[in-house]
């Protein structure tokens, strides 16, 4: 059977379902306690300040829309090596009952869009090594080359705070 549906950039109004399908994507990595946004974070965050941007699929159609079955959020961040903006995606996200369904090409589609709007010279993402059934996605259909060279690193709240300690403090 095949499923209708439709793709628009989020609003406002859209933060409770935003919220459930992260909720449901760290519950599908094995990770439920880390999703610790809230409504508020996510109205000032991606809509007040725009640090983040949200591509939303619905069931249904535009005029007559049903519940979110999928979300992309992503960001824009810049190559020195090729002076240009790139596109990364932060989280890509299809609900179980509707995946294989080209809800997933489809958001890849309109990322592709914004990307060349933008005049981006890359689009990247991260993907769980024991997610197969992603990576195969993003090998065979959508030609993405893993980055075997590179290793991702992060600081969260309190290593963020501890950089503090390495400013040099002028006389």
């Amino acid at each position: 059977m095949t499923l209708t549906f439709h793709i628009r950039p989020a609003n406002e109004d859209d933060v409770d379902a935003m919220l459930k399908l992260v909720q449901d994507l760290a519950t599908y990595e094995k990770e439920p306690e880390s999703a610790r946004a809230t409504p508020a974070l996510f109205r000032e965050n991606i809509f007040e300040k725009k640090y983040a941007h949200t591509l939303l699929a619905f069931n249904g159609t535009p005029e007559a829309p049903g519940i979110a079955l999928g979300m992309a959020l992503y960001f824009f961040n810049f190559s020195t090596w090729t002076g240009k903006p790139g596109l990364f995606l932060e989280d890509l996200y299809v609900s179980p009952d509707a995946r294989n369904k080209g809800i997933g090409k489809a958001l890849f589609a309109e990322l592709g869009k914004i990307a060349q709007e933008k005049e981006c010279a890359r689009l990247d993402w991260s993907v769980l090594k024991w997610n197969a059934p992603s990576i195969a996605f993003y090998e065979k259909k959508l030609e993405a080359k893993a980055m075997e060279e590179w290793m991702g690193m992060r600081l969260e709240e309190q290593g963020i705070e501890n950089l503090q300690k390495l400013a040099i403090h002028a006389a």
